[in-house]
């Protein structure tokens, strides 16, 4: 059994820690607040920036998992100095550096996403996460850490709630009957990525090798429209159809006037307003971790909001 550090603990970092754990190994999770400890997890509270506090926190783990972000209005401003704090525990400790990444350094394109695509975007937070990720592999290819990427689409799935745009916008207006509004095109082509296969994913990396020194995309399932999972989730729920209708511009950009998360939206919009579809067959290929089949994700998804929901009142 090893010993492993989770930087975070939102819905990516929560499920990875959990997983290792009821694989047995001990865990350590690394917050601003910290919580109360469960089995398996001990929870620290410290400013993942502060390179030193967080090469301590480190000190003899196998792997360090990077799944914290700063508030989305605040990346431009606070991703650097987390990068680097992660890149100095990796270094003075031996660790491997396992990154969580998603798609927005590729910015807009018009074909299925690659590994091999360069790192195009114009957008600040597509920029900043693009220059986390070169950071990383600039310090791993002079030898002075072991790192890797896995880039994930939109998560889906239990343990996602606010941010996810399948989720608490979406899923419990689908167990009430009710109409979904989407951001974008609700028949644009769109990839979800499975919250449990990113968190198996990022834990196979951590031990593979062969893995290190790029950047993968997590195994993601067929891309699928929002009309298409609304029905699935539907279906499975068993409320009948359910009317999904394009979130207008108009009120997309009255909400933005009262929610920087609205207000931030505007540079990805273009992941739906067109098809957004990822290639993960590099990933599929060479490891043994696959997505998840998409009737599986949808029936666990339900049913951990359905309890969610009646838990809640």
């Amino acid at each position: 059994m090893s010993f492993y550090v989770v930087v975070g603990f939102g819905p990516a970092g929560a499920a990875t820690a959990r997983l290792l754990a009821g694989r047995g190994h001990s865990v350590r999770v690394v917050t601003r607040s910290g919580r109360a400890p469960e089995p398996g997890i001990e929870h620290v509270a410290l400013d993942a920036a502060d390179g030193d506090r967080l090469t301590e926190a480190v000190r003899g783990a196998a792997a360090v998992f990077g799944c914290a972000a700063p508030p989305y209005h605040r990346w431009a401003a606070e991703w650097p100095a987390l990068t680097s704090a992660l890149c100095t525990a990796a270094e003075r400790t031996g660790a491997v550096l396992v990154m969580l990444g998603n798609l927005y350094g590729y910015g807009p394109v018009n074909i299925p996403l690659t590994e091999e695509l360069p790192l195009a975007a114009t957008g600040p937070k597509g920029r900043v996460r693009a220059a986390a990720w070169e950071t990383v592999r600039t310090l791993h290819e002079q030898g002075r850490l072991k790192a890797v990427e896995l880039r994930a689409s939109d998560f889906f799935g239990p343990g996602v709630t606010d941010g996810g745009h399948l989720a608490g916008r979406v899923v419990p207006q689908v167990l009430r009957g009710r109409p979904v509004s989407a951001l974008g095109d609700p028949d644009a082509p769109h990839s979800w990525t499975y919250l449990p296969d990113v968190a198996a994913a990022l834990a196979e990396a951590a031990g593979e090798e062969r893995s290190w020194g790029r950047a993968w995309h997590v195994p993601t399932g067929p891309a699928l429209s929002v009309r298409e999972m609304v029905a699935r989730l539907a279906a499975e729920a068993g409320t009948g159809p359910v009317p999904v209708r394009a979130l207008p511009s108009a009120v997309l950009g009255a909400l933005s006037l009262f929610s920087p998360l609205m207000r931030e939206l505007k540079e990805i919009r273009y992941q739906f307003d067109r098809p957004f579809v990822v290639d993960s067959s590099a990933w599929e290929t060479a490891f043994a971790v696959r997505a998840t089949p998409v009737d599986e994700q949808v029936k666990t998804t339900v049913a951990w909001w359905r309890e969610r929901l009646t838990t809640a009142g």
